[in-house]
């Protein structure tokens, strides 16, 4: 059994949908969410589907921490979920190519420190890009550099606001990032 964390800072939807979706799988389960804020609905998830749910501000002081933390859960990979903080080097070290992180746009374009959420969709619309999508990639020591895993588009029409653009990556993230995540991890 393969054992996943999950770190947000968000809402967590697609936490969400990997937590049920792996609670019924025998090979793989989401055993610890780590959440950079306070998220009660999503620690009522993890308490109703016996997942270890942790809130941590990720300050430097706590990385020791939260290694101890992952490695007393037997956790194999580290996958994270709209999470917006940059990973620590001691945390890549200890899961050396076992961190997969969801970007919502075709990298390497529109990466980087503070490229999230809204900030990436504006860019898309502003830049008049033609199709963006999603990029699913491993973490390194630079934000969003990683080796890419997959990635999927879709054509960006003229009249799409950056709202827009945001409604139907989550359409690609919610139908692509568990099953790519599935993938990578009972292929590896």
């Amino acid at each position: 059994m393969k054992k996943i964390a999950i770190f947000i800072s968000g809402a967590g939807s697609n936490a969400e949908r990997m937590i049920l979706r792996f609670s019924k799988n025998e090979k793989l389960k989401v055993s610890c969410l780590i959440s950079s804020k306070k998220n009660e609905r999503i620690a009522s998830l993890c308490n109703e589907e016996g997942v270890s749910y942790k809130e941590s501000p990720f300050q430097i002081e706590d990385h020791q921490e939260i290694i101890k933390h992952l490695v007393d859960k037997k956790i194999d990979w580290l996958v994270l979920a709209g999470f917006l903080k940059k990973i620590p080097e001691e945390i890549i070290r200890a899961f050396p190519n076992k961190i997969i992180n969801l970007h919502p746009s075709l990298l390497p374009k529109f990466g980087g420190k503070g490229m999230y959420g809204m900030h990436v969709h504006n860019a898309v619309v502003s830049n008049n890009e033609s199709e963006t999508g999603i990029t699913i990639h491993y973490v390194n020591d630079n934000y969003d550099e990683g080796t890419i895993i997959f990635q999927e588009r879709f054509n960006v029409l003229s009249s799409y606001s950056a709202e827009d653009v945001a409604e139907k990556i989550h359409e690609l993230e919610y139908e692509y990032f568990p099953k790519v995540i599935e993938k990578v991890i009972l292929e590896h």
